[in-house]
């Protein structure tokens, strides 16, 4: 019996897995992401598909964008500039797995145990869990916390497949794309097509509603407009994706602004119009739990 049992290993489950323990309760997390070998991949989305691997990006792009647009201005020539992409996302990589790595390291040494796998609650004090190997298990838990966190929004004009991809899609791409769609001016999306522009991807923002980054500061919103598309980015706003056709070596996209129906071609479409709690199937149909809409 354990006195803790926290379904989801992200930066809300894995801090609340070690405080528990730290506190003297018994404690399990189970963490259904799971690398090559059934490994768990503990961290959630932040550590391994969202804010982390994208900084780091973030970061390399911007080294590489000084490198080729500003330095010579400040008198430095650094000759013929060339991007190993394979290097750049190995650098990433590498980080993902060290941090993560440091997750497994504080589990051990606050002695909270973990499985890989996928957990469900039954009852007020039983977490089934389908592990990587598919074995299940039912574990006993005097308290439950589900830390489960959140998945892409998925638009029924933008089917996600080979060429319309979401953010984790984004961050895995093995060469630049020549022309990118972003669907979705918010944080993600402008992220994501920053790092694509500055890496070389002629970049176009499609974004609903009709304000730049309505949630922040208005100074700070005019700002980051002018700052954005000063690196190259085409922010298309009150613009609304109607269709989307995926071919071959392309996407097209039919979107409508201000009345008018306009399409164009993407090598590649990220769809970041936000994220929804990753619940489904936690909840077992006889617990009687109350979700709001998220």
């Amino acid at each position: 019996m354990f006195d803790v049992v926290v379904i989801g290993s992200g930066p809300a489950g894995y801090v609340a897995a070690i405080r528990a323990s730290q506190l003297g309760l018994k404690t399990l997390c189970i963490e259904e992401s799971v690398d090559k070998k059934g490994n768990a991949n503990f961290g959630g989305t932040c550590l391994n598909v969202g804010c982390i691997p994208s900084k780091a990006l973030l970061d390399s792009s911007h080294r590489y964008y000084e490198a080729n647009k500003n330095l010579s201005e400040h008198g430095i020539e650094i000759g013929e500039l060339k991007l190993d992409l394979n290097s750049m996302m190995k650098r990433k990589d590498d980080i993902v797995n060290k941090l993560t790595g440091g997750i497994n390291g504080l589990f051990s040494s606050n002695k909270v145990e973990s499985y890989a796998g996928r957990g469900k609650i039954i009852d007020a004090n039983t977490v089934e869990v389908v592990k990587a190997d598919g074995t299940v298990e039912k574990i006993e838990t005097k308290n439950i916390i589900i830390a489960t966190g959140s998945k892409p929004i998925e638009i029924p004009s933008a089917p996600f497949g080979k060429n319309i991809v979401d953010s984790t899609g984004a961050l895995g791409f093995t060469k630049v794309p020549e022309t990118l769609g972003v669907v979705g001016a918010g944080i993600i999306g402008l992220e994501l097509g920053s790092v694509w522009s500055r890496l070389g991807s002629k970049v176009t923002v499609i974004e609903a509603l009709d304000d730049f980054l309505p949630m922040a500061d208005k100074d700070i919103s005019k700002e980051s407009f002018k700052e954005f598309k000063k690196q190259g980015l085409d922010i298309k706003l009150s613009s609304t994706v109607t269709k989307c056709s995926e071919h071959k070596e392309y996407v097209s996209v039919s979107y409508e602004c201000q009345g008018e129906e306009i399409e164009k071609k993407f090598e590649k479409l990220i769809v970041a119009v936000g994220r929804y709690p990753n619940s489904s199937g936690v909840i077992g149909e006889k617990v009687n739990i109350t979700i709001n809409k998220g």
